[in-house]
């Protein structure tokens, strides 16, 4: 139990949400000793909602994260993470037979969101009283990530807000553009093909007729269904940022430009297509770039404006990139040094 008090200790120590995911599991496994533990997050919204695994342990060790990865369409546990997450209570799934490990469904929370649920395999089914005690350990990570959220998140739709953009940023610079996470290998001394990595500015078209023509609490639904949107389509959440009124900005890992401009569109696409209840009809323009090892959040951001002023000026609802620009005539080709000059 002490092990356990010292991971909790450890976790509300730290104000980094990746950090404290690991310390989650960790705290997890000391407890209960399953035979595996992960961590998954539901994206969008209803029971097909796609999920993400965004870190797992195993009997081999520590907590292993890479690049969140889908489960197969036809993953078994589905079904039950999203009956955890829409009763918000443990759920026990069919453990697969005879003999089969029993699998144990927990569901995180932070304030009155569901984040996700934590999946474990164990010899037996839990008992009561470490279900009480699996789920303070939940309550206690959900109310620290509510603080962590306080100052990180923005209010209205629960995206990452313009503060924390530029630490993200630099986070992406620093492991290194198109060099494999930690952990991403498909087998064993085997690495995943790299993923570069795309900045995206987004604006909704004419958003101020929306809160012109039908009020601000009309507009902030607009905006909270979009990005809810996003987070569906993407299936992201911490490279999603609102920089303020109707202005997004996505940090999306893709192996090429057109793989970055194909998932654009599929955003785009989704927001022309979905029915907003009060408005009808809303659209989207998208300018992007990809991240240079050398770049600072503002070189980035001023390449993908002028993709978003030109994705503008093409008549709106529209995906522009690098190569757009390039055929335009508009992308000016820059000579960068291995160094920075800040004065």
């Amino acid at each position: 139990m002490t092990s356990v008090i010292d991971h909790l200790a450890e976790l509300t120590g730290h104000r980094d949400r990746e950090h404290a995911d690991a310390l989650l599991l960790d705290a997890l496994w000391e407890l209960l000793q399953p035979l595996s533990v992960a961590l998954h997050r539901g994206l969008g919204e209803g029971g097909g909602a796609p999920w993400t695994t965004v870190l797992r342990r195993g009997a081999a060790g520590a907590p292993q994260r890479g690049r969140p990865a889908a489960p197969a369409p036809d993953w078994p546990l589905a079904g039950a993470c999203a009956e955890c997450l829409r009763e918000q209570r443990i759920v026990e799934a069919e453990s697969g037979g005879h003999g089969a490990p029993a699998v144990t469904l927990l569901p995180l929370q932070v304030g009155a969101q569901v984040l996700g649920v934590a999946e474990l395999h164990t010899h037996a089914p839990l008992g009561a009283a470490l279900q009480r005690t699996a789920q303070a350990i939940a309550r206690l990570y959900g109310n620290f990530l509510a603080l962590l959220d306080y100052g990180q998140r923005d209010a209205l739709t629960g995206l990452f807000n313009r503060k924390t953009f530029d630490d993200s940023f630099m986070r992406v610079v620093l492991r290194g553009v198109g060099v494999p996470a930690e952990g991403e290998g498909e087998g064993e001394g085997e690495l995943a093909a790299p993923q570069r990595c795309f900045l995206a500015a987004l604006d909704l078209d004419h958003f101020k007729r929306v809160n012109d023509n039908f009020g601000h609490l009309i507009g902030d639904e607009v905006l909270m269904l979009t990005a809810r949107v996003m987070r569906s389509v993407l299936q992201l959440d911490d490279g999603l940022f609102r920089f303020g009124g109707e202005e997004f900005v996505v940090l999306l890992d893709a192996p090429d430009e057109a793989a970055a401009h194909a998932q654009l569109e599929r955003l785009r696409q989704a927001v022309a297509r979905h029915d907003y209840p009060q408005v009808g009809r809303v659209t989207l323009s998208i300018g992007f770039t990809e991240v240079r090892a050398e770049d600072l959040p503002t070189t980035a951001m001023e390449r993908a404006d002028r993709a978003l002023y030109r994705a503008k000026d093409s008549g709106r609802d529209c995906v522009v990139g690098p190569a757009a620009l390039a055929a335009a005539g508009l992308m000016e080709v820059i000579a960068h040094e291995s160094h920075v000059d800040f004065f």
